[in-house]
This record gives structure tokens, sequence and C-alpha cells, in this order.
């Protein structure tokens, strides 16, 4: 039987942060939460917290790409998040690439009918569920990932 690992997936937005977990075999993600952005050391804590909680054995955070593969905006804080993480943490942190995950999760939400004000309550959590499910799914394909570039 496979030992149980919980994974928390994040996706860093400038005003939120989407969380998700995985289930005990590191098979399914599913949104968590959505944390509202209250400065770097009060987020850090937050999720510190959360993933303390849960018992957290990884980290996985959405790496922001452009299309041509180069480096989004935020790419700086998100490495500078995965170095903070792994200070406060004995855990191993990776990095996702996150293209397309918001526009996927808004498709989703669309198609299902989600009010625009349900959509903007969800969306963020369900991009980190996306984020953190494709790097569940390349785990259990045995493909180092698409990032994890530290």
């Amino acid at each position: 039987m496979t030992a149980p690992i919980r994974i928390l997936g994040l996706d860093l937005g400038e005003k939120r942060i989407g969380v998700a977990l995985s289930d005990a075999l590191g098979l399914t993600a599913q949104g968590l939460t959505v944390l509202h952005r209250r400065g770097l050391e009060l987020d850090l804590a937050e999720v510190v917290a959360l993933a303390e909680k849960h018992q957290v054995q990884e980290i996985v955070i959405g790496l922001p790409r452009h299309l041509d593969g180069r480096m989004g905006d935020m790419a700086q804080e998100v490495q500078h998040w995965l170095e903070e993480l792994q200070a406060r943490l004995a855990v191993p942190v990776h990095t996702w690439d996150e293209r397309l995950t918001t526009m996927q999760a808004e498709r989703v939400l669309l198609e299902a009918d989600v009010s625009r004000r349900k959509r903007r309550q969800v969306i963020d959590k369900m991009a980190a569920g996306l984020i953190l499910q494709a790097f569940l799914d390349s785990r259990r394909r045995g493909q180092s990932g698409r990032d994890d570039t530290p």
C-alpha cells in the first residue's frame, strides 16, 4: 500500500492566492480555499499554517509563463515564495508551469453556468487545483514535470 502523502498547490495572484490540496494518496487535487493577499509575511504565515494543519509533505506553486515559454511577470515573486517557503518548512517546494490554468478554470465555470460573482470566489482555488492535478498526473506517469525550475 502506498504511504499517505499530502501535497499543497498554490496559485499566486496579485490579490488572491488559490490553494488546493491533494488526497492522502496523492492522486487527486481539490480546491481548498482562497487567501486574500495582506502582505508577504502574513500570506506566508497563512500558507505555512495550512501546510502544517494538513500535514503537507510537498508544495507546488504555479509558475507563470507566457505562451512562448518566457517567464511571466510574477515569476520572480514565485521564485521568492519558493525560497521563503523552503526556509520555513522542511518540505520540498516545486514550481509547475501554470500557463492557461486560470482560463481553463474560467471556461469550466462558464460551462457550468456559474454566476460572475461566484466565479470570482472560486476561480483561484480551481486554478490551484488544476496546477496541482497536472503535477500529480505527471508524477504518476513518471515524468519529471514541465517545470520545477528553482
